[in-house]
């Protein structure tokens, strides 16, 4: 039962990791540091957007609208933490 402790942990902390890069991108992206135009930097893009815009999409019909400010990746953050949380205050279930 630890095994499926770990691997729950290495999932949410893969997430989360995945989360941050996508909000970092975003970033380096409107700020112009990244370009779409070059191969590498559009497949990791738009990777991840296929990846996380179904979860996105859910968060962002419960959450009101705030013109050009997306909250959607900081409640996923803070789903993916309490996750966690939960996940290690009950790590003794696991063994």
């Amino acid at each position: 039962m630890t095994s499926l402790f770990q691997i729950l942990a290495a999932l949410l902390n893969l997430a989360k990791w995945i989360v941050l890069v996508h909000v970092i991108m975003s970033w380096l992206i409107n700020f112009q540091v990244l370009n779409l135009r070059q191969s590498l930097v559009a497949q990791i893009w738009y990777g991840l957007n296929r990846l996380l815009d179904p979860i996105y999409a859910r968060v962002r019909s419960v959450l009101p609208q705030l013109g050009g400010v997306d909250l959607a990746p900081l409640v996923v953050l803070f789903v993916l933490y309490a996750l966690q949380v939960i996940l290690f205050n009950n790590m003794a279930a696991f063994s």
